[in-house]
């Protein structure tokens, strides 16, 4: 009897495989929107605010140079809105400028100019009279092609690092490389959310894989955490070396606090950056963004600076 029931599922399971047919997702050529990334800090040692636009594109689309050159939005009207001021932010392409201007813009936007390998366009307030403050709300406005896309982010107060050290990592003793752990009173009265950068002697400030954070789990505590070493996106991962800070080297962390929809952007982001594949589900990622795509946000900026010993 059992062989029968046997013969009889593995019979059903053949007609099954039978019967599958080939899945062929239908691809939808939907209306490119408009994605902005845009960025205004108010604190030590700031970034000048700054606006890319460009366009959405299907996700089955082939990619190349070509494509990624055409993605970038020319000639928008761009301005931001303070209080009774509106500053114009004015297009500039990295083939129009000087090499020490382009290294300049590379350092800001935390990049190389030279291995982007096409011509990276950002808008900019060529004034420089636009300076974020704490407590302030910047509103965003870009107009082009017919279309009118609005943005508002505010600028929270900043909550900054007590102290920071190096400590050995753990497991076996190095000679080489060193944790480096960090002290926050989180206050007690707001809910804080916070992002960070680290950047290594001369080079641009990288975010980590995982960047931000809320006060969740440490709400008005003094709280002591590791803080690991960004690592460039085209870095080989070394399982040994992950995280930690190389001795001798000039470490600088760049310590944020943004406002909510600023972090729900970030937090949404990358965990659908860490967990993709067949069995993951799908994150939608949060924008703040009216009438297109992507993030205007605000930093309240603190850096700090430390020889790794």
């Amino acid at each position: 009897m059992h062989n029968s029931y046997f013969f009889l599922l593995c019979l059903y399971l053949i007609l099954l495989m039978g019967c599958e047919e080939e899945y062929i997702p239908e691809i939808v050529n939907a209306e490119p929107e408009i994605v902005v990334e845009g960025y205004i800090e108010a604190g030590t040692t700031t970034t000048p605010p700054y606006v890319i636009l460009t366009r959405s594109f299907p996700f089955y689309s082939e990619v190349d140079q070509n494509t990624l050159d055409e993605l970038f939005v020319h000639d928008a009207s761009v301005e931001v809105r303070h209080g009774n001021s509106v500053f114009p932010f004015t297009e500039i392409c990295l083939e129009d400028l000087p090499a020490d201007i382009k290294d300049q813009i590379g350092n800001a936007i935390g990049t190389n100019p030279d291995s982007l390998g096409l011509n990276f366009c950002v808008y900019l307030d060529l004034s420089f009279s636009l300076v974020g403050e704490i407590g302030h709300t910047y509103n965003l406005e870009v107009n082009v092609e017919g279309q009118k896309v609005t943005a508002s982010t505010t600028i929270p107060p900043f909550v900054g690092l007590d102290s920071l050290y190096f400590k050995q990592p753990p497991g076996q003793p190095s000679d080489t490389l060193r944790e480096l752990r960090c002290f926050i009173t989180d206050p007690d009265s707001i809910t804080s959310y916070y992002r960070y950068f680290t950047a290594m002697n001369d080079e641009p400030f990288v975010s980590p894989f995982s960047s931000v954070v809320d006060d969740g789990f440490f709400d008005g505590q003094q709280f002591e955490f590791p803080l690991n070493k960004a690592e460039p996106r085209n870095a080989e991962f070394d399982q040994e070396s992950f995280g930690l800070f190389l001795v001798g080297d000039t470490a600088t962390i760049k310590w944020c606090t943004l406002d909510e929809p600023h972090y729900q952007f970030w937090e949404t982001l990358e965990f659908n950056a860490v967990n993709q594949g067949p069995f993951s589900s799908y994150t939608r990622i949060e924008s703040n963004v009216e009438g297109g795509l992507g993030i205007w946000g605000g930093y309240a900026v603190g850096t700090y600076t430390r020889i790794v010993e």
